[in-house]
């Protein structure tokens, strides 16, 4: 599945939430069902700064050029973001990502607009460092 089909089934998750208080009750369901870094994959090379909560991120390359991110935080709000973005984007190549609008589609699904300024930045952090690293594969490529 590619990152349009993948948006577009997250697009139609979302549409089934009424309120923020459901799409907050499904990303904090979504953040508990992430698998945890091993504990030596929280250190300084991995956290993500400009987070007021803890963040982790791992992004590695697979055996055919997609970006395999993995990513922690102690925040179960931004746990599910994180789910969200791992969902979205780990398996798409680094053009892909490069290419896709990443805040465009969290305002569509009604994420973007309800976060505090605190996780706005943070999100904002997480989604600076994939664009990074996604931009690199790009230029590998």
């Amino acid at each position: 599945m590619n990152l349009h089909q993948r948006a577009t089934d997250l697009e139609e998750e979302f549409s089934f939430l009424d309120d923020w208080e459901d799409r907050y009750a499904h990303i904090i369901d979504m953040g508990k069902a992430i698998a945890p870094l091993a504990e030596y994959e929280r250190n300084e090379q991995t956290r993500v700064r400009g987070c007021a909560s803890q963040v982790w991120m791992v992004i590695e390359t697979g055996a055919t050029e997609q970006l395999i991110i993995r990513a922690e935080s102690d925040a179960m709000i931004v746990s599910g973001l994180i789910a969200i973005l791992i969902r979205l984007l780990s398996g798409a190549s680094g053009a892909e990502i490069t290419d896709f609008d990443v805040k465009a589609f969290l305002e569509r699904i009604g994420v973007s607009g309800t976060l505090s300024a605190q996780r706005s930045n943070g999100l904002a952090s997480m989604l600076q460092r994939i664009k990074q690293i996604a931009a690199a594969s790009a230029e590998a490529d």
